[in-house]
């Protein structure tokens, strides 16, 4: 195992990792131990209660944080010529069909999110081995695949993200950068957990929120308190 860098040393030295630390605490104590040069992303990876085996408890879902991931978000749009000037008037970075769909099939995948129109999803779904993967497959459930694709480009600009527990049973996600003020974070945070427990299976059996920790790029996790959200 590698030595301690002396910024790691300080980060762990600010850190009870016998304590369960509040939201609140926790989302002023990430800024302290967050010392990259650049501006870090924030992560939070919640453990749930629930076996993503069965269709039943699979927990997925989007989110509009309040205050955004702080990332610039690339968008694609494939769609029909009628909808091209509305996509790249919401602020989409790429639009278009088969020109973007054949680079995609030769391994272009240099983009966040992909929103397209229900009667183009033929031509899309045949990009599942290279999108699917990737995560950035659009999906319906997540408003990725929709009519108004306006109003998706603004949505997912402005911060809606979507999320899925994976195979261990864990969600991860972005909730932010360590820019952010500790109020910003907060808010992002309490959204995101809302929005979790508002998804529970109702076939979920005992503690849904096992537990919950939060951290900055290259730094500490810090355990948060998951009991504020048993029931």
């Amino acid at each position: 195992m590698g030595r301690l860098t002396k910024k790691r040393k300080a980060a762990l030295a600010k850190i009870d990792r016998s304590k369960a630390y509040s939201l609140e605490e926790a989302c002023h104590l990430i800024k302290e131990i967050s010392s990259t040069k650049f501006d870090s992303s924030l992560d939070v990876a919640v453990r749930l209660g629930v076996d993503p085996r069965k269709a039943n408890e699979m927990v997925r879902g989007t989110v509009a944080l309040p205050h955004g991931t702080g990332k610039n978000v690339r968008v694609l749009v494939l769609c029909t010529p009628d909808k091209e000037a509305e996509a790249k008037a919401a602020g989409a970075d790429h639009v278009g069909l088969d020109d973007y769909i054949e680079k995609i099939k030769n391994g272009w995948t240099d983009i966040d999110v992909i929103v397209t129109l229900p009667s183009v999803m033929g031509k899309v779904g045949a990009l599942g081995r290279v999108l699917g993967p990737r995560g950035l497959m659009p999906n319906p459930k997540t408003g990725t695949v929709t009519m108004d694709v306006a109003k998706a480009v603004k949505e997912v600009k402005a911060g809606k993200i979507d999320f899925r527990v994976d195979k261990s049973g864990i969600v991860h996600s972005s909730i932010g950068k360590a820019s952010f003020d500790a109020a910003k974070i907060q808010d992002n945070l309490r959204e995101f957990m809302s929005t979790i427990v508002r998804l529970k299976p109702t076939s979920a059996k005992g503690i849904y929120i096992k537990s919950i920790y939060l951290s900055a790029t290259m730094s500490p996790s810090i355990c948060i308190d998951s009991n504020a959200y048993a029931s």
